[in-house]
């Protein structure tokens, strides 16, 4: 079968429906239904769905819900999450509660520097090229005016424009290397906006620089684009309490737990594989908020592990400590996020999040995102160290299961009542729905 098409981003929606469905699908009736059935009856509001992305089809919804109790700072929130995962926003809310009634969350904004870079390749020697560099410095100031003077209305713009010299790791390679404050925007558009116009600028200039050979006056711009490595843009949250208040069950002694659970941190700073899986449950608290605020969750996870790697080994972005007989656990972590832009003024329920939320600027945002990570870390540690991580998750999952095998009200009444204090395995839901199915 063909499966090649010509002009398919000028076909109308429901003709690219009927090409997906007749060339990929043995049933294309069913396969049409299944997209059709999650379209949304209000045509505006699916209109503005469809226009975000090219070549839609339909819309892909994840569960939203919410966790609440959540005290940062002395002011209590409930956090939105948009995730498809069992256990997040039940562990997340736990995780809440507790440290609720021990003060708290505490959260410090640490700095808010975003990157642009203009990498390009230079023939001549670093001493020239820095030379023509102090020279032309202010132009670059000067060219981007226009496209800054609403940033900088606002308090932002740019910070500082540096030269770096990189030719010990690749031949003639050269940085312009620009740090920005974009306020309440995640800003993405405008430091890409100002990096391509400091190539631009860097280019005409070197024309007509008089010092420059023919060959030095035509360097190469490579490209122009901001950096999602935002190590200077970072927001840390912490919990603290008495180690005697960390034991909510009489079965657990507290002392035990809280050297148990900083042991299990440490293991994550100096382990790659289990600092991996330490740091995707943050990401599981971080990624929710994030989707649910409208911001870029591809560009803060990449940013966030390569800030776990920075010391050249990747590990635990979480830390803990025990001094004088009080537990402290916290975080450090970058976060380039918006309240203002992108989505923020178009997703109907990215509106409704961020009024949810107080309508909390790009700082108080980034303290939001930090604490429910940090939750996140503290309720799955807490839970390795304690029961271990299957006992609850797999409790959760049990309804997915149910549903994927189309179990009716009162077989998943059943099954429930069955597994309320007997351990949950795929299987062995299986096993037993068969069993009461006979």
């Amino acid at each position: 079968m063909n499966q090649n098409v010509k002009g398919f981003s000028k076909l109308s929606k429901e003709e690219k429906i009927n090409w997906i469905t007749s060339t990929y699908f043995s049933n294309p009736i069913e396969a049409k239904e299944s997209l059709l059935k999650y379209w949304n009856s209000d045509e505006n509001l699916q209109k503005l769905h469809d226009e975000f992305i090219e070549n839609t089809l339909t819309n892909f919804y994840l569960p939203y819900g919410v966790a609440p109790n959540f005290v940062i700072n002395g002011k209590t929130y409930t956090i939105p999450m948009a995730i498809e995962e069992s256990s997040v926003v039940a562990a997340a809310s736990k995780a809440a509660k507790f440290w609720g009634e021990r003060g708290g969350f505490k959260t410090t904004i640490i700095g808010t520097e975003k990157i642009g870079q203009v990498h390009f390749l230079f023939e001549g020697t670093t001493e020239k090229l820095t030379a023509f560099f102090n020279k032309i410095k202010s132009a670059f100031f000067a060219d981007t005016e226009e496209i800054t003077k609403n940033m900088q209305k606002r308090g932002g713009g740019i910070l500082d424009i540096v030269l770096k010299d990189k030719t010990a790791s690749l031949e003639n390679y050269y940085q312009l290397h620009a740090t920005f404050n974009t306020k309440d925007s995640m800003g993405a558009n405008f430091i890409n906006t100002c990096s391509e116009q400091f190539a631009k600028t860097l280019k005409d200039q070197a024309q007509e620089y008089s010092d420059f050979s023919e060959n030095e006056k035509n360097l190469q711009v490579i490209m122009s684009i901001l950096s999602n490595y935002v190590p200077n843009c970072v927001v840390r949250a912490e919990v603290s309490c008495p180690v005697d208040q960390l034991s909510e069950d009489k079965n657990i002694d507290a002392n035990e737990f809280a050297q148990k659970f900083a042991t299990a941190v440490k293991i994550a700073e100096i382990e790659p594989y289990r600092a991996v899986t330490h740091n995707k449950g943050i990401m599981n608290g971080i990624d929710a908020v994030i989707l649910a605020t409208g911001n870029d969750f591809r560009a803060v996870e990449a940013g966030i592990h390569a800030y776990a790697s920075r010391s050249g080994q990747y590990s635990s972005l979480s830390h803990v400590k025990i001094e004088n007989g009080i537990f402290t656990f916290w975080m450090d972590i970058p976060l380039a996020i918006g309240t203002i832009g992108g989505l923020t003024n178009l997703h109907p329920l990215v509106k409704f999040s961020m009024e949810l939320l107080g309508k909390p600027n790009a700082e108080e945002l980034m303290q939001i995102v930090a604490t429910a990570g940090l939750a996140q870390n503290f309720a799955a540690l807490r839970s390795l160290t304690t029961t271990g991580i299957q006992q609850g998750h797999m409790k959760m999952h049990l309804m997915n299961i149910l549903n994927q095998h189309q179990a009716t009200k009162d077989e998943k009444q059943d099954v429930l009542n069955y597994f309320k204090n007997t351990t949950v395995s795929h299987s062995l839901v299986i096993d037993y729905l068969e069993k009461i199915r006979k």
